[in-house]
């Protein structure tokens, strides 16, 4: 899943976003998962732009009152 900006994020309802949020969690697991074990990895950074766009998603949760 690519990376979305927060603008993009702004526009999505309540459920798109949970939606979102579900990919996002389950993309940032297998990373893991994979940087663990030792794999290589091709993007190095992956991992770091899955978890600021978690909190992006998080952060629009609450500023919509719906956290």
């Amino acid at each position: 899943m690519a990376i979305i900006k927060m603008k993009n994020l702004k526009q999505l309802s309540e459920k798109e976003l949970d939606s979102k949020l579900m990919e996002l969690n389950l993309e940032l697991t297998k990373e893991k998962a994979l940087s663990e074990v030792g794999a290589s990895v091709k993007n190095s950074g992956r991992i770091r732009e899955i978890r600021k766009t978690i909190a992006r998603i998080l952060t629009i949760k609450k500023q919509k009152g719906g956290a």
